[in-house]
């Protein structure tokens, strides 16, 4: 929850900024933020959650056998309660302004054809978690240079067509609060479409998953395999 309630703030926020201050943001700006922030809270989180963010980040990782299933409908859970209230912030701080962070189609493209770039971009995406958080790859943090480049990428290229949300929370958690589902589905569908196909291009390129470094990257790590140590203050100071 704490991981999507700062992407969603930044992705979503970077729109209202940008008509508040009639452009100051600007396209480039709004699609980087979101990568770097990815970034960042991968590095500063990973470990404890594996830092998904994505409820289909989640399902792709449980589809390749790396993470319960039963926790599943809780991360879910935790993804759509961040976003949502990463809306809510935005519109108590700045009201409602630029579509409150809502990811539609560009005027020059239609739902089918944002429907076909989010099942792309979403394809792209998952793939390159799932191919930076196997054993074979061995890259470690540096998986969030990797996530973040993506998102960063598909952003510049794409955005003018879909938003490039590339991801359901993104997407569903300001529409929730803006009560507007028109487009609703082309993000359902579209990235729902690419990330089983990127689960189906994992096990093609690297057969099944469950390997102890995709299962350590999807869990993340909460409890310290080691107990921390406390030293006693003998000078009693704080």
């Amino acid at each position: 929850m704490f991981g999507t309630y700062f992407l969603v703030l930044v992705a979503a926020g970077a729109g209202t900024v940008d008509s508040l201050t009639h452009g100051d943001v600007g396209r480039g700006a709004s699609v980087t933020a979101p990568g770097l922030m990815v970034a960042a809270i991968i590095l500063f989180m990973g470990a404890v959650s594996g830092a998904h963010l994505n409820p289909l980040v989640s399902v792709a990782f449980a589809l390749r056998g790396d993470f319960p299933w039963r926790r599943v409908p809780g991360y879910v859970l935790a993804q759509l309660l961040g976003a949502i209230l990463a809306s809510l912030t935005l519109i108590a701080v700045f009201g409602p302004h630029g579509g409150n962070g809502e990811t539609v189609p560009g005027p020059a493209f239609t739902d089918s054809q944002a429907l076909v770039v989010e099942a792309l971009l979403t394809m792209g995406l998952v793939s390159t978690i799932l191919g930076s958080a196997s054993g074979a790859q061995n890259i470690g943090s540096f998986s969030a240079i990797a996530v973040g480049a993506y998102i960063i990428l598909a952003g510049l290229w794409a955005s003018p067509v879909s938003g490039a949300s590339m991801n359901p929370a993104r997407t569903v958690g300001p529409d929730l609060v803006r009560g507007d589902f028109t487009h609703t589905w082309v993000y359902l569908l579209g990235p729902l479409s690419g990330m089983l196909l990127a689960v189906g291009s994992a096990y093609l390129l690297r057969g099944p998953g469950g390997g102890p470094t995709g299962t350590k990257a999807a869990q993340g790590t909460p409890n310290s395999e080691q107990p921390i140590q406390r030293h006693p203050n003998p000078d009693n100071r704080l």
